[in-house]
């Protein structure tokens, strides 16, 4: 009888080894690899990057004006300005730097205004009933992006969602009912249960 109770708290002990009661994210990565913050910030103003389609409207020169996609490197490319740093930026700082490449020979007091047409994608795949390609929205949720896609299959392991920013070598295992927010570029795979 002794034996049978330590041979059931050994079992329960394995069972729960991976669980933990604060609702922490797991980080699983190579052992070489030291693990950084995503490339876009998921809270707090919109940070650009690549993907993103931007409205520019200038106020005293139509060449200006029209809609943009920040590139793979992270640049706009805008008539009569040229390349852009865009990535890393908020639409107000990118606005100044604009101006500033506009003050310089082009125009004495340049208006700018920069929105966001389209914000990049974000991919999700595995158990889902609908993998694919999918439009962020700021605030989105991994639990969000699962709706998104349709919902969980039957075979899904609710419990094994992994999560992985654009750049990062790195998955963090993410639990299903904590809302943790993704940023634009991140894949999403669900997992599928054993049993």
């Amino acid at each position: 009888m002794c034996q049978l109770r330590l041979l059931l708290c050994v079992l329960l002990a394995m069972l729960t080894a991976g669980c933990s009661a604060s609702g922490q994210l797991y980080e699983v990565q190579p052992a070489h690899y030291t693990a950084t913050s995503p490339a876009r910030p998921t809270a707090g103003q919109y940070i650009l990057g690549p993907g993103d389609r931007l409205r520019i409207k200038s106020y005293d020169d139509a060449n200006v004006t029209g809609e943009y996609e920040v590139n793979s490197a992270g640049f706009v490319s805008v008539p009569l300005v040229g390349q852009v740093k865009a990535s890393g930026l908020t639409t107000r700082k990118l606005e100044d730097a604009i101006i500033a490449k506009l003050k310089n020979g082009i125009a004495k007091d340049p208006k700018i205004n920069v929105e966001i047409a389209t914000y990049a994608s974000f991919y999700i795949y595995g158990e889902v009933k609908k993998a694919g390609v999918y439009p962020y929205q700021p605030g989105l949720t991994v639990a969000d992006a699962i709706a998104t896609a349709g919902g969980l299959t039957y075979r899904a392991d609710e419990n094994t969602i992994f999560l992985q920013h654009p750049g990062s070598p790195s998955q963090l295992i993410v639990p299903l009912g904590q809302p943790t927010r993704i940023a634009p570029g991140d894949n999403i795979r669900v997992a599928e249960r054993f049993f």
